[in-house]
């Protein structure tokens, strides 16, 4: 079964707008209405899912997006969110 069936359904849905934009992160954004590191992240997500991602870039990855989630729940501040972003490029 090709990996591409295993994906949920955001991802899916991820990886066509990131197709029909070329891989132009800018457009991915627009289209979707989100930032740069949610692109990031949720590009982080997709290639881990399939399987394309090294361990160590798939767990900053998935802290990515543990991030983006609790920012955009209201969890945490950007402030708090720019920080905890900025040490997992450390």
């Amino acid at each position: 079964m090709p990996r591409f069936c295993q994906l949920d359904e955001e991802q899916a849905e991820f990886l066509e707008v990131f197709l029909r934009c070329r891989g132009v992160i800018k457009e991915v954004e627009r289209e979707l209405g989100v930032s740069y590191p949610t692109v990031k992240a949720k590009l982080d997500s997709l290639l881990s899912s399939l399987g394309l991602l090294e361990e160590e870039g798939e767990d900053i990855g998935r802290r990515r997006m543990e991030v983006i989630e609790e920012l955009e729940g209201g969890r945490i501040s950007a402030q708090e969110a720019i920080k905890r972003l900025k040490e997992l490029r450390r």
